[in-house]
């Protein structure tokens, strides 16, 4: 397990992909720096929503897409599966140090978009204290939120040797966060949508405006993410290569 793991930290190294985890924090700022938001709200609480709206219902979902069609990639090319493969390492040891590598990167972005928030609040000057509780529910909430995503993604990846394809699913699914994660009866249990939902800072009843419980929205999360890495991972240990 520990040289699957080097492995792919050694191809992450060597691959563009780090430029990717700048994209969605770089232009989050820039919407924060941009617009406005409700003044009833804490300074730190309205700008993370702004920023989550972009980030969490558009980049969020499109990068964990992105960064699962990239560690797959190398063994899409030249054989590489079946040279892995031939190593002594189990076929559920490389899916789920995939999976957990796809994890780390989108846990790099979601401390970049902290690190950006800090950001605004010194340059707006904010001077009201860091609500730290919240941000760090919002922000590992988010992250959890994309678990399923990442499963799914992984399946796709695994299966199609086409690295648009995967692209291509993700960003179809993801174009439509904009009407359903505005329903209360469907935003919930849409995977695109669970990040926004997730990241948009919540009170008493739910989170944010969308009024979806933490509880209800985890169960959501964590049940799809259980079904859709058990199908993934049936199916590429029984895959043959």
């Amino acid at each position: 397990m520990w040289g699957v793991i080097q492995a792919e930290i050694l191809k992450l190294r060597k691959s563009p992909i780090w430029l990717l985890i700048f994209v969605s924090p770089i232009l989050s700022v820039v919407l924060g720096m941009a617009e406005s938001f409700n003044e009833d709200l804490d300074p730190w609480l309205g700008t993370l929503a702004l920023m989550a709206f972009l980030h969490a219902m558009l980049f969020l979902p499109l990068l964990t897409g992105v960064f699962a069609a990239f560690v797959c990639r190398y063994e899409h090319v030249g054989g590489g599966w079946k040279q892995m493969l031939a190593l002594p390492v189990s076929r559920s040891s490389v899916y789920l140090v995939k999976l957990a590598m796809v994890m780390l990167l989108l846990a790099v972005v979601q401390v970049l978009i902290v690190g950006g928030l800090l950001l605004l609040g010194t340059i707006k000057g904010y001077t009201a204290p860091i609500p730290w509780y919240e941000i760090s529910w919002a922000v590992i909430g988010g992250w959890v939120a994309c678990l399923p995503l990442a499963a799914l993604q992984m399946a796709v990846s695994t299966a199609w040797a086409s690295f648009a394809a995967p692209l291509a699913v993700n960003v179809i699914f993801t174009l439509p966060n904009m009407l359903i994660v505005n329903s209360a009866e469907y935003g919930p249990y849409y995977p695109w949508a669970q990040p926004l939902l997730a990241m948009v800072p919540f009170g008493d009843q739910g989170f944010g405006a969308f009024n979806v419980g933490p509880t209800t929205l985890f169960i959501v999360i964590l049940g799809s993410f259980a079904i859709f890495l058990v199908s993934g991972l049936i199916h590429f240990t029984r895959k043959a290569i």
